[in-house]
């Protein structure tokens, strides 16, 4: 049986410039990514963060490729409590130039078997990859599109610290 792979490909009309940036500069990201910043700045071997629209750390993993502005890849490994016996999986994020546009490839796998973390990665990247391509192409992200907000899920991990 071969294991979840999760992949979302779509055009932005951007440069690679202007995409990796919004990818990796946690300033940018907080405006597309639900209130979460992202910064994953660093070179290989680096780390990258999460903190929640409230601050806390829910994610500190290692930067595996950093080629500005062409590929990313980075662990995911999720510090939320419920995924704490779940193993780091692997987020690649492919840009290629194509006329006036951007051609965006991410592709989220290596999970364990069993991952309790592909459900929710399958919704999740969906809703953050079509809020930054409405923030970059109209500079309004989306509304969260679920029920709770991020402040509420980020008070979970909060309590459980």
């Amino acid at each position: 049986m071969s294991k979840p792979k999760f992949v979302y490909v779509t055009f932005i009309a951007t440069t690679p410039e202007r995409l990796w940036q919004a990818l990796t500069d946690p300033a940018v990201t907080a405006q597309y990514w639900f209130g979460f910043r992202v910064d994953a700045r660093g070179k290989a071997g680096a780390r990258w963060t999460a903190n929640s629209p409230g601050g806390s750390l829910v994610h500190d993993d290692s930067i595996i490729e950093s080629d500005p502005p062409r590929r990313l890849v980075y662990a995911w490994k999720s510090l939320y409590p419920e995924f704490k016996d779940e193993g780091a999986s692997r987020v690649s994020f492919t840009l290629e130039p194509k006329k006036d546009q951007v051609k965006l490839t991410v592709i989220h796998d290596d999970f364990d078997d069993g991952s309790i973390m592909f459900p929710r990665i399958s919704e999740g990247w969906p809703a953050v990859l079509s809020s930054l391509k409405s923030f970059i192409e109209t500079g309004k992200a989306l509304a969260p599109s679920w029920a709770e907000a991020p402040t509420e899920i980020a008070g979970k991990v909060e309590a459980s610290r």
